[in-house]
């Protein structure tokens, strides 16, 4: 899951990819997450980098800790709300600047879901 060709700090990606298996429900409520020790050898990488993710992931709501048990997922739901709404707030942006500029929007969604694969 490390792509040290990546401008990203390991911790992000890290942080990054626990954020989409939780957000796509491959992780669910309650879940424990791999001890830091553990997914730190597994990925060959400082324990430090896995604790600075863990705790990205802790401040953003997806997982919460329980003192001496590890670390758990929060509920997915509400996450998926709120990255529901980011994603929302993103794409008016663009729509608004695309009619801006009188381009033709439906053209445009239509285009960039045939470039994801999406018809």
């Amino acid at each position: 899951m490390i792509d040290y060709q990546d401008s990203r700090p390991i911790y992000e990606q890290i942080a990054d990819h626990y954020k989409k298996l939780i957000l796509i429900g491959a992780m669910q409520e309650n879940d424990p997450m791999p001890s830091v020790r553990s997914l730190a050898v597994e990925l060959a990488t400082n324990p430090n980098t896995v604790q600075k993710a863990y705790a990205l992931l802790e401040r953003e709501g997806f997982i919460y800790t329980v003192r001496g048990k590890g670390n758990y997922v929060r509920g997915g739901d509400v996450l998926l709300k709120n990255r529901r709404e980011e994603i929302l707030g993103k794409l008016t942006a663009i729509l608004r600047e695309a009619k801006e500029f009188s381009l033709d929007l439906k053209a445009m969604i239509d285009e960039a879901l045939s470039r994801i694969g999406e018809d």
